[in-house]
């Protein structure tokens, strides 16, 4: 036996000591003990030896190739603990890392936990499928692992969300810069089974030991952190802060309540006239949501879309709007329009433009009374998806306006690729029209763009007099503001119309 494992140490197969290998065999041999061990040959094949002693003494040795059997126990053991698509650490090892990461932490030293969550990931899903979603979270994984240091360790919790440990940490600013590297990552166009699509994330960080010495206590904080961001509007990074668990208590409340005011009616639409500013006659009217808590009163739409965004909830109250609004503008004259907001979300689902088909049918309005607004946030996704459905749109007559225009990173580029019909200047540069600066110029820029694309202008936010005068001097086409009513309800905007009452007239 000797000469036997001698050979195999001077051709390669064995590099341990024959001696004690040897020794160690006869040793169990003579105690009646089996052994078994799994060596390496060349080539990489696993070699299973058993050793089992015979009664009269010497020994059977078993000798099989296990390289098979033993790649497949490799293969169930990293699916226990690696994600499937991406590849990156689940669930389950991220927890066994971060443990010990806390258990190793020195007294001098921190680690930072990010939850990672890809804004809006799942109306990439809805609007190109789960192949392109699935696409889409393998490059994401690529690129946050180019973002790691060699000690960091990056994990796919499930769906979109995915986590980061770093390690050590010598300050915040550290974290800082690595928040940094991810969102210059990420924030760059993925191209994904033929679609270029731009995506965002909200990010939450907590740091241990300060915000938690034990391993469930640090992940809760890090959730509240990215509860954080998302309720700042997403798109960015917060720090775990010890009241964030009572702004998420009230967060969850508002969407428990926002399911149950959906579910008993406790919505109700209101009107704010659009009217031209050369004639001062209403020529159309935005329509806008409202909620009236029976115990808070009127919840502003900035507090209440948000999470009506995040939840989807968001298309059964769009849906609700379109329809009521269609409706309103059935019992107006013929030549006043109606516009609906679309969100994002809205935009990306599949069933919109056979929903505002639906809408046009029950109501019998004509399709080119209706105007649906959309920012600039609805075509930053995936710019061809985004044009296709506006093409889909447009084709069922309806009009499209481009909603608060200027205050994006590439409205110009938008309007070169799709012939909007209006173009909504935003209130921001209305307020300050008579100041010194950019505003008018702007303002004036955008007129003379549209005019060249046979695009009309509407102005908002319009509220003292001298405003509308600086712009119908510039030229713009329609004004939008308390200077001539705030939203009313259903109710008043009807006496507002010509021949409903005077005080259209009057308030002109």
């Amino acid at each position: 036996m000797q000469r036997l494992i001698a050979h195999r140490k001077e051709t390669g197969s064995f590099d341990g000591d024959v001696e004690s290998f040897c020794g160690a065999i006869i040793r169990n041999v003579r105690l009646g003990k089996a052994t078994r061990q799994i060596t390496e040959a060349p080539g990489g094949r696993a070699i299973e030896i058993v050793n089992q002693p015979l009664p009269s003494g010497g020994w059977v040795a078993t000798i099989e190739d296990i390289t098979p059997r033993k790649r497949s126990e490799e293969k169930i053991a990293h699916l226990a603990h690696y994600d499937a698509l991406t590849d990156l650490p689940n669930r389950v090892l991220f927890r066994e890392k971060l443990d010990q990461a806390l258990k190793d932490l020195k007294p001098d030293a921190r680690l930072a936990v990010l939850y990672i969550d890809i804004d809006e990931f799942k109306s990439v899903n809805d609007a190109l499928g789960h192949p392109v979603g699935d696409e889409l979270l393998k490059a994401v994984a690529r690129r946050l692992r180019g973002c790691l240091d060699e000690a960091d360790i990056a994990a796919r919790l499930g769906g979109d969300e995915f986590a980061i440990i770093q390690y050590p940490v010598h300050d915040a600013a550290q974290t800082e810069r690595l928040v940094g590297a991810i969102y210059g990552a990420i924030r760059q166009p993925f191209e994904c089974a033929g679609h270029l699509i731009t995506t965002d994330a909200s990010i939450g960080i907590a740091l241990a030991p300060c915000d938690g010495q034990h391993l469930d206590q640090l992940l809760k904080n890090a959730d509240l952190a990215l509860y954080g961001a998302k309720g700042d509007g997403r798109r960015t990074w917060r720090f775990f802060e010890p009241g964030m668990d009572a702004r998420a208590k009230a967060r969850r409340t508002l969407e428990s309540e926002l399911r149950q005011a959906i579910a008993g009616g406790g919505f109700e639409v209101y009107y704010q006239p659009v009217v031209g500013l050369c004639d001062n006659r209403i020529r159309g009217s935005e329509a806008l949501l409202r909620w009236r808590h029976p115990q808070r009163g009127t919840i502003s739409p900035a507090d209440f879309i948000p999470v009506a965004e995040d939840t989807g909830l968001i298309n059964e109250l769009g849906q609700f709007v379109l329809e009521t609004a269609c409706g309103e503008a059935a019992k107006w004259p013929e030549h006043v329009r109606i516009a609906v907001n679309v969100s994002p979300v809205q935009f990306r689902s599949q069933t919109l433009a056979l929903n505002v088909a639906a809408a046009l049918a029950a109501s019998k309005i004509a399709p080119s009374r209706l105007e649906l607004e959309i920012t600039e946030a609805v075509l930053m996704r995936d710019d061809e998806a985004a044009l296709a459905m506006l093409h889909q749109l447009r084709a069922l007559g309806v009009r499209i306006a481009l909603d608060d225009f200027g205050t994006g990173y590439s409205s110009l580029s938008y309007l070169h690729r799709f012939p909007f019909d209006k173009i909504k200047i935003d209130r921001s540069f209305v307020k300050n029209i008579g100041e010194e600066g950019a505003s008018s110029a702007i303002i004036q820029a955008v007129v003379n763009i549209a005019k060249a694309s046979n695009m009309t202008t509407t102005a908002e936010g319009v509220e003292q007099e001298w405003q509308r005068e600086l712009l119908r001097e510039l030229g713009c086409t329609e004004m939008q503001g308390y200077l001539f009513s705030p939203p009313v309800p259903a109710t008043e905007i009807a006496r507002l119309m010509p021949g409903g009452s005077d005080k259209a007239a009057s308030a002109a």
